[in-house]
């Protein structure tokens, strides 16, 4: 993940960078700690993957019998990006996002359909139970059926959040840009929609792994995570 110094996610809204700092430092750095950590592929939000969508509702041509189980189309060797997405809102229209192969995380509850339209955009998909939100189901599916290892998880909030109280989250990498967004709405890194007497980093500890001062005076914090009864 990457933030602002008051801990803010949209880059759009950030200050720019000093002068003589290059206008796409936020991503090239992003990119460039990204591949430190060889991953598989990325998880994102159904929001964050409409950026990378070029698809719109409509009927598929064919509905096939069995739409129940884990598709898997041709990934052709690509990594994956994986989309949760319970209630099959999102409309590919492709089946990548950014050269990486598309695998939606849906819920059983979608029509036929959808998992119809997946399948003529040559997109892959799995549930993750009948609201679609069995997170621990959908990442023994994605290691089983895709060999899947390592995966970075990019957000939103909210699915980070998600992430967060399922404890699937084994390491944090986080990206500081010396840069402000002011307004206190604007979403963080970890937002999960609990009660409020919920804890839902409860029993958890950061290690600390490393921290570096990058180009254009970003800082990169690396911690593990600590505590988790599945790997105790």
């Amino acid at each position: 993940m990457v933030n602002s110094l008051d801990g803010c996610l949209l880059v759009d809204r950030w200050t720019p960078p000093a002068a003589g700092i290059a206008a796409d430092i936020v991503h090239r750095t992003y990119d460039q700690v990204a591949a430190r950590f060889e991953a598989d592929g990325w998880i994102v939000g159904r929001k964050t993957m409409e950026e990378f969508a070029q698809g719109a509702a409509r009927v598929p041509e064919t509905v096939p019998g069995d739409l129940c189980g884990t598709y898997i189309a041709d990934c052709k060797g690509r990594d994956i990006a994986v989309a949760i997405d319970p209630h099959g809102r999102l409309h590919c229209g492709r089946d990548n996002a950014g050269g990486d192969h598309i695998v939606a995380i849906l819920g059983e509850q979608v029509p036929d359909s959808y998992p119809a339209e997946l399948r003529e955009d040559g997109v892959s998909y799995l549930f993750a139970g009948y609201d679609g939100h069995d997170l621990h189901r959908a990442m023994d599916t994605l290691g089983e059926a895709f060999g899947v290892g390592t995966l970075l998880l990019e957000g939103g909030g909210t699915i980070n959040g998600a992430f967060l109280k399922a404890e699937l989250i084994d390491q944090i990498s986080l990206l500081v840009y010396p840069g402000i967004d002011g307004l206190a709405v604007e979403p963080s890194i970890f937002e999960y929609g609990g009660a409020a007497e919920e804890r839902p980093a409860a029993g958890r500890s950061l290690r600390h792994l490393a921290t570096e001062t990058l180009n254009g005076g970003m800082v990169w914090l690396h911690f593990g995570m600590e505590g988790s009864p599945a790997s105790a």
